[in-house]
């Protein structure tokens, strides 16, 4: 009873944030609409007993959204939250092509004969799923993750030249930065 009303309450702020995504006219607010949404789906999957993909939803879904509003603030120069702009561009074409998918997958999900369960699921459907999705890729996700991460740690190097040591000095003994630009954080 209880997963039934959390499915039903998180389906409609799925929706609803969804909705709020095209609705608004500011950046920030339709990414956070749109990790509300994410959530709420994410949610949805958690009342399925779906802990792990419920999970990932979620925590990719928010760290995205954060991580694209931080993006738009940086970079744009201004606060996106109190820009008005169209979210949606070519919205007649954009109309019609929701529609027409929209009846497409509707009729699909009604008219096509789903197979019956074969078999019981799993003792461990985290297991399983883990399995599935990874099976004999583990071994190229262990060896790209460590890739992955030093490939972050050389942009972040490349990007902010400076380090400590060339402000502080090799010792870090310096009482004040060596900066070409005085007045920083260090003044």
């Amino acid at each position: 009873m209880i997963g039934t009303i959390v499915f039903w309450v998180a389906a409609l702020v799925a929706v609803a944030a969804g909705v709020e995504v095209f609705r608004t006219d500011s950046m920030a607010r339709a990414s956070y609409a749109l990790a509300a949404s994410f959530v709420a789906v994410g949610v949805m999957l958690l009342a399925f007993e779906l802990d792990y993909l419920g999970v990932i939803v979620i925590l990719m879904m928010v760290m995205e959204m954060a991580i694209m509003a931080l993006f738009m603030i940086m970079l744009m120069g201004m606060n996106p939250a109190l820009m008005p702009m169209s979210m949606v561009h070519g919205k007649r074409t954009a109309t019609v092509v929701a529609a027409v998918v929209f009846v497409g997958l509707a009729a699909a999900a009604l008219l096509i004969p789903w197979p019956d369960r074969a078999g019981a699921p799993a003792a461990d459907l985290t297991r399983s799923l883990g399995d599935a999705v990874m099976g004999s890729k583990m071994l190229v996700m262990l060896t790209v993750s460590p890739v992955l991460f030093a490939t972050i740690i050389g942009a972040l190097v490349l990007g902010h030249p400076r380090d400590r040591y060339q402000r502080y000095g090799d010792d870090l003994e310096r009482d004040h930065p060596d900066d070409p630009i005085q007045g920083g954080v260090g003044r």
